[in-house]
């Protein structure tokens, strides 16, 4: 579990702690005000305060941890919620491959783990942008607002969701469709690409939630199905280039 800048000359981690949690203080309250809504959802799936904060102190995912919420309104099966959810954080993997390759050779294996168990895109950023190896005492002090952020935010949307009137808990719930809005637009606007995948993704699940053969399904079956075919389809048919990975 060594790592060669524990022994570094001058190596300070209780400094390298502190920087970890300066930075990730503006991410933690942003989670926090974006898990609020996530705990208005979290409410509908009839979760508790206790059970909501569990739940996001361990996904630190908002596209992951609302699809499961969602499902398990739904009543969808534990199946359904481990693969959809698989699915909505793939992308992470790819972040943890590429942060594992800045670790110096000497890092254990429990640092790696450790530092994966908390990799979002905002934390994968602060992270990748410092200089040299990676850290992973800068990333655990980054972790320590992040996650108090996420899981004080959603108990206390449950919590908020219990005591205000249903036409506001309703209003609520919408917020964080804002929020998925707001971050598929500017790269839609940016890239045709995106820009179709979009449409055809809004258009496919208003299809399979009409048409008699694919309404019977449930909603969780459907979104891994349009999930898994509009994205491999928009793999082969308009693969990036390395050039642009490297841009």
């Amino acid at each position: 579990m060594t790592d060669q800048t524990d022994t570094a000359p001058g190596y300070d981690r209780g400094k390298v702690i502190r920087e970890g949690i300066r930075d990730g203080i503006p991410i933690g309250l942003g989670y926090f005000v974006v898990a609020f809504s996530l705990g208005i959802a979290a409410k509908i799936a009839g979760l508790t305060p206790l059970e909501g904060f569990i739940a996001s102190l361990l996904n630190n995912a908002s596209a992951g941890e609302y699809a499961a919420f969602t499902l398990m309104a739904a009543n969808a099966s534990y199946v359904e919620m481990a693969i959809v959810t698989l699915i909505t954080n793939a992308r992470y993997l790819l972040m943890s491959t590429a942060l594992s390759q800045r670790f110096s050779p000497k890092t254990g294996t429990l640092h790696r783990v450790l530092v994966g168990f908390d990799v979002t895109d905002e934390l994968f950023g602060i992270a990748i942008a410092r200089p040299g190896m990676v850290d992973p005492f800068y990333s655990y002090g980054a972790f320590i607002p992040a996650l108090a952020g996420w899981s004080t935010g959603t108990a206390l949307g449950i919590v908020m969701g219990n005591v205000l009137p249903g036409r506001a808990v309703s209003a609520l719930s919408v917020a964080l469709f804002g929020m998925f809005l707001a971050i598929i637009i500017p790269p839609a606007r940016e890239n045709r690409v995106v820009l179709g995948c979009v449409i055809v993704s809004f258009a496919a699940s208003l299809l399979f939630s009409v048409v008699p053969l694919f309404a019977s399904w449930s909603a969780g079956t459907r979104t891994i199905i349009l999930t898994v075919v509009i994205s491999s389809v928009a793999a082969l048919l308009f693969p990036v280039s390395d050039d642009k990975l490297e841009q």
